[in-house]
């Protein structure tokens, strides 16, 4: 296992209610030599206070701050999501810890941008973030779980930073990008929903399976363009098959 490469991991913080944790934060993420820093709708986005908390020492982190108002579009361009969460049952039931997380990102942050989200202080990560996430961490801790959001960033920081090194360069293929999977996603939603396979009143909740399902298997980007191949061949055989039907209709066989 190599050391992680700290280039391709960033941090994003989630709807940030107090300017101070996310300079917590940048002086949290450099102490562990990571510098990508995004800041996805900050309630409160206060410079002064921030490079306050953060100190003169992680001022490049926060001058190259990367603000966005929407989280999908902040991560369209990383291959894969880690989200951090307190809250266990419903759709996070699959978890895993700082330091497996560490382990497996080594490998993968060679050659893929990742982006570990932090939530909000009083609601964390919603559900709607939730499922943007290839991956689940939680920190755990005693009877009292909650954690502030810069000791958050430090502890999972701090087990990147641990990650150990192997002898052998294992191969890290190219992953799909957030931009590429959420294409992918709403073009099977479309088809799944004319073929009548999903519920088209809530076809969220019935994608979210498959969601799942594909989350596990890290796909490539290849991979997803020949999923998005196959809905194309199904859309265009549907089609041809309709029109082919209506003009039997229209000039059935054995008439001239």
């Amino acid at each position: 296992m190599q050391r992680v490469n700290s280039d391709n991991i960033t941090i994003v913080m989630v709807r940030p209610r107090f300017p101070e944790n996310i300079g917590s934060s940048a002086r949290a993420m450099l102490n562990m030599g990571i510098r990508n820093l995004v800041v996805v709708s900050p309630e409160n986005y206060d410079l002064e206070k921030i490079r306050k908390l953060g100190t003169h020492f992680s001022s490049d982190v926060i001058d190259g701050i990367q603000l966005f108002e929407n989280l999908k579009e902040a991560l369209a361009s990383y291959n894969y999501v880690v989200g951090t969460t307190a809250r266990l049952g419903g759709e996070r039931a699959i978890l895993s810890t700082p330091s497996g997380m560490a382990e497996r990102l080594a490998d993968l942050s060679q050659n893929n941008k990742i982006a570990i989200l932090f939530g909000s202080e009083d609601r964390g990560l919603v559900n709607e973030d939730i499922r943007l996430c290839h991956e689940l961490i939680n920190i755990p801790s005693s009877d009292f779980s909650s954690l502030n959001v810069s000791q958050a960033v430090l502890l999972v920081c701090y087990e990147l930073f641990l990650a150990g090194i192997e002898e052998k360069t294992k191969y890290s293929p190219r992953l799909a990008s957030r931009h590429e999977l959420d294409g992918m996603y709403e073009q099977v939603k479309d088809i799944l929903v004319r073929i009548d396979y999903i519920n088209n009143e809530n076809p969220d909740y019935w994608m979210n399976k498959l969601r799942h399902y594909f989350t596990r298997l890290k796909l490539r980007a290849g991979e997803v363009s020949i999923i998005r191949g196959i809905c194309r061949q199904i859309d265009w055989y549907g089609k041809s098959s309709y029109k082919k039907g209506a003009e039997e209709k229209i000039n059935p066989k054995g008439t001239l």
